[in-house]
């Protein structure tokens, strides 16, 4: 192997990839609470757009209910205005400090809509993975063109990078697939 090329680099490029997914695809409605859902929400305080948990507590005392405590009491209506403009489809009610939020059950037409979010999400990453194939495929060329590596060594190489981005595509697969399960059970 050559001390040149460091396919351990793309291997956890590719594992980033894989998180990153996983940490998306949780902020996804399902019909369960889940104080993931609102991580990707941002709310306009101190003159700069905050993730929600940099300002309030956020709980789920019910399998259907999130309740978020904001710390400083003018930030609710801020927070409350931030979470009714999201994609959530949920109305929060606001109580002094406390902001609970029901979560509905999904409607067959939300479940769809969310489906082809997740598949959307999904392609995404595979795109992202790919491309750290073809990066890790032109860094091979460039070693082989310029004699650092033999062909033999780049072939090896390249089956190795090759059989990384068909593990992580699956892995992909079987997540997307697990969660448009959990998004279709009723």
């Amino acid at each position: 192997m050559s001390s040149e090329f460091n396919e351990k680099n793309y291997s956890a490029k590719m594992d980033k990839t894989i998180q990153s997914f996983r940490k998306d695809i949780g902020t996804l409605r399902t019909g369960r609470a889940n104080a993931s859902m609102l991580d990707t929400i941002k709310v306009d305080v101190y003159g700069q757009q905050m993730p929600i948990n940099q300002i309030a507590t956020v709980n789920v005392p019910e399998a259907r209910m999130i309740s978020v405590q904001v710390w400083d009491q003018g930030n609710a209506v801020l927070v409350d205005k931030a979470i009714k403009e999201s994609d959530l489809g949920v109305n929060p009610q606001v109580d002094g400090q406390i902001i609970r939020i029901r979560i509905p059950d999904l409607t067959e037409e939300r479940r769809k809509e969310l489906i082809k979010v997740l598949k959307g999400m999904g392609e995404k990453s595979k795109v992202s993975i790919r491309n750290i194939r073809r990066e890790a495929n032109e860094e091979l060329k460039k070693l082989l063109n310029a004699k650092k590596i033999s062909e033999d060594v780049s072939k090896s190489l390249e089956k190795n990078i090759q059989k990384f981005t068909d593990d992580n595509i699956a892995n992909i697969e079987k997540i997307s697939a697990e969660k448009e399960k959990e998004i279709s059970q009723i």
